[in-house]
């Protein structure tokens, strides 16, 4: 039984793949409160729209990195903001990290596409 989601605000199918669904209990930087994660989406239904933020730690409440980058991603058809890309995904290299504690930021990653859930709606296909 797979998934098919959907935008809210127009019904648009957003070709969305539950096989490239990240866990609910993977942990990411940008937290995932209230938000699915996919490793991989399908370009052609999305507008994008580059973010940038930077701001000292003590000037945001919402924390979601120091000079990170993130894009914006919008539904095609209605123009409606459904997520936004982080570059906070799983490590493209297996390297141990800078000084072998692990991987940082130092360390190249995949983006990861996380959505809103409130702006998705969400069928099953059997």
């Amino acid at each position: 039984m797979a998934s098919i989601y959907c935008c809210k605000e127009c019904g648009t199918n957003l070709n969305l793949r539950s096989t490239y669904l990240f866990p609910p209990d993977f942990y990411f930087e940008a937290g995932n409160k209230g938000t699915l994660s996919f490793a991989t989406i399908d370009d052609t239904k999305f507008n994008f729209e580059k973010e940038d933020k930077f701001r000292p730690f003590f000037e945001t409440l919402d924390y979601w990195g120091i000079q990170r980058n993130r894009t914006k991603m919008k539904c095609k058809s209605c123009g409606k903001l459904v997520g936004y890309i982080y570059d906070d995904g799983p490590p493209l290299t297996d390297s141990p990290g800078q000084f072998h504690m692990g991987p940082s930021q130092v360390i190249p990653r995949c983006p990861r596409y996380r959505f809103k859930i409130k702006a998705l709606t969400i069928s099953s296909e059997t």
